[in-house]
């Protein structure tokens, strides 16, 4: 009796043993939630001011660091059912470099182009871009950290608040036809409430909405705008700090990810020529893929 009872525990384990061969031969294995790189800013005190770089894209200081971190999202990304997510690419210091703004401006979707008061032939470059079917921002220069010059005309903190109304009111008679205001550079200006305040009331006068271009964490534009009932988003992702396709490739990916997590991302970039190349190829794939690229005006109206 002992004899068969062994007997029998040894057929059952081995049956045991080939069912678990077979299961794991046959059922695939369960796929890992996905995951993509984005850049956060990543404010950090210090004693000393430190020279930022441009302005949308600085460059890593300890006030207005980047870091790159792995974003594994909760649940499953899904929208309502008929919804697409929609994505808003605004290119940035658009009219100075006259063959990057042609690039620019030969995007092949509606894409949101932000220029400099200060570019080069303004009126005809805006008057092509509308020609092509873009939105225009104005890219109004503010103040940053440090000693990066914005260029000229540019709001500044220290300034009396009769100079800084004479300013904006310059920039924003410099050409004709665009639909809001995003800040070029401006760490130090979008934190100071008095100016900021000063914009938001003249961009409500005139029915504009605020793009917060969010170069610093310290940044109360979208916080102003929301509390006076403006038009107003902020940006989710710069594409192009670093100017290697291979990393704009990733931005695109992390703008991706935001917009179907919450339905909508804004993401930024600039004229150049890589950021155009990346762009074109992966416009027309993005919309292949159920992505819908809309001018910001679009993304304000539902906020």
């Amino acid at each position: 009796m002992k004899k068969k009872s062994r007997n029998k525990l040894k057929i059952a384990f081995w049956l045991v043993f080939l069912a678990g061969c077979l299961w794991v031969a046959l059922v695939p294995p369960r796929p890992s939630a996905p995951s993509v790189t984005v850049k956060v800013q990543h404010p950090i005190q210090v004693e000393t001011p430190i020279v930022t770089g441009g302005e949308e894209a600085p460059p890593p200081s300890p006030q207005q660091a980047t870091i790159t971190i792995p974003v594994t999202p909760e649940k499953p990304e899904t929208l309502p059912p008929g919804t697409h997510p929609e994505i808003a690419i605004v290119i940035d210091d658009v009219g100075v470099d006259l063959k990057g703004s042609e690039k620019a401006i030969a995007l092949p979707a509606p894409i949101t182009l932000s220029f400099l008061p200060y570019a080069t032939r303004l009126r005809e470059q805006t008057a092509d871009a509308r020609r092509a079917g873009h939105e225009l921002i104005l890219h109004m220069p503010m103040e940053p950290i440090g000693h990066e010059d914005p260029g000229p005309g540019a709001l500044l903190v220290d300034l009396p608040m009769r100079d800084l109304q004479e300013r904006f009111e310059t920039a924003l008679s410099s050409f004709t036809g665009f639909d809001g205001v995003n800040n070029h550079m401006g760490s130090k200006f979008t934190a100071y409430p008095e100016g900021m305040n000063m914009v938001m009331d003249e961009l409500a006068q005139r029915h504009l909405f605020f793009l917060d271009s969010k170069t610093s964490a310290q940044s109360i534009g979208l916080k102003i705008a929301q509390e006076k009932g403006l038009p107003t988003v902020s940006r989710d992702v710069f594409l192009d700090d670093d100017q290697s396709p291979d990393i704009i490739r990733k931005q695109l990916e992390a703008t991706e990810h935001i917009a179907r997590r919450k339905g909508y991302a804004v993401a930024i970039g600039h004229p150049h020529a890589a950021t155009m190349e990346v762009l074109t190829a992966w416009i027309k794939d993005a919309q292949s893929r159920g992505f819908v690229l809309v001018p910001l005006h679009d993304l304000v109206k539902g906020q």
